[in-house]
């Protein structure tokens, strides 16, 4: 078991590296693991392709637990980024879909794409609060019958506001999906994302892991709601190849899936996850609000998850 001293001691970024809103230097112990998985695979000894299939699934049984749903490894699935993740929600959904056009444009670009393929099924209702902050004010006014979900960012990357997933939540009521991208937030704010019904997310900022590490997180009820349109080979029932047959998407999160992740982004990734879940998300976020709040000004490009 790993500690907050162990976590501290792997980062090897230069000192004033503040540029964590876009991308994160790779951690120590993601460079040491991902070399030894490296020369594992490169033997082609059977023992390297099963150590593959069990990094893939220790990395979504520790997005699962870092996500407060440690049980519920079946609703997560990888990804090759937050945006992918995403897109299987847009490109499977319905309706009236709230979202600010200020967002990252893994939502806004992604929704409005999505949209325009879904011949008439999906329609973005664009939203402009003040100051781009998604308010539950804001959702609030905009809320109608015909609105079916609400995409956000949980944290802004051009100001670091966080928005309340919970209150946003209760504005929305039950019967409406709530879709977040987490990247900014996800390994480094203690949050109850389970109000969410999607949260996508990616291992190559604030977890440290590079990019081709994302994930994404589909509760029953987006399941039930968002069709895996997108779903190839690798999306069936238990994640195996099926040869000469059609077979449908699984009944879980596999479901949204095209094909078998990078083994060594996976490799990363749950190395990564490892890391934050053995020293602990509220002592990450308590040790960057600090550090922050003795910065004088936040300098431009940089965003903290405050």
């Amino acid at each position: 078991m790993g500690s907050f001293s162990d976590y501290a001691a792997a980062f090897g970024s230069n000192p004033g590296f503040l540029n964590w809103a876009s991308f994160a230097p790779l951690s120590a112990s993601v460079l040491s693991e991902v070399a030894a998985d490296a020369e594992m695979l490169s033997t082609g000894r059977p023992a390297a392709f099963t150590l593959s299939r069990e990094r893939i699934q220790e990395a979504r049984g520790l997005v699962a637990e870092l996500l407060g749903a440690p049980a519920r490894l079946d609703d997560v699935t990888l990804q090759p980024s937050t945006t992918h993740g995403l897109m299987h929600a847009f490109y499977g959904l319905r309706g009236t879909v709230l979202a600010s056009p200020a967002e990252f444009p893994s939502v806004s670009h992604t929704l409005d794409r999505a949209a325009k393929a879904s011949a008439g099924g999906l329609t973005p209702r664009w939203i402009e609060p003040a100051h781009t902050f998604v308010t539950p004010e804001a959702v609030a006014e905009a809320l109608d019958d015909e609105v079916t979900a609400l995409a956000v960012s949980h944290v802004d990357f051009r100001t670091g506001y966080r928005t309340d997933l919970a209150a946003l939540r209760d504005v929305l009521g039950p019967d409406r999906l709530l879709i977040v991208d987490a990247a900014q937030s996800f390994g480094v704010v203690d949050a109850d994302y389970l109000v969410a019904d999607v949260v996508a997310g990616h291992g190559y900022k604030w977890l440290r892991a590079g990019r081709g590490t994302g994930f994404a997180w589909f509760s029953a009820r987006a399941r039930e709601r968002i069709e895996p349109v997108l779903s190839g080979f690798g999306g069936v029932e238990g994640g195996e190849l099926v040869l000469d047959e059609i077979a449908p998407p699984a009944a879980s999160a596999q479901a949204y899936t095209v094909n078998f992740p990078d083994s060594l982004a996976v490799a990363r990734l749950a190395t990564a996850l490892r890391d934050v879940r053995d020293a602990g998300v509220p002592a990450i976020e308590e040790a960057i609000r600090a550090t922050w709040t003795r910065s004088s000004r936040s300098p431009h490009g940089t965003a903290c998850p405050c």
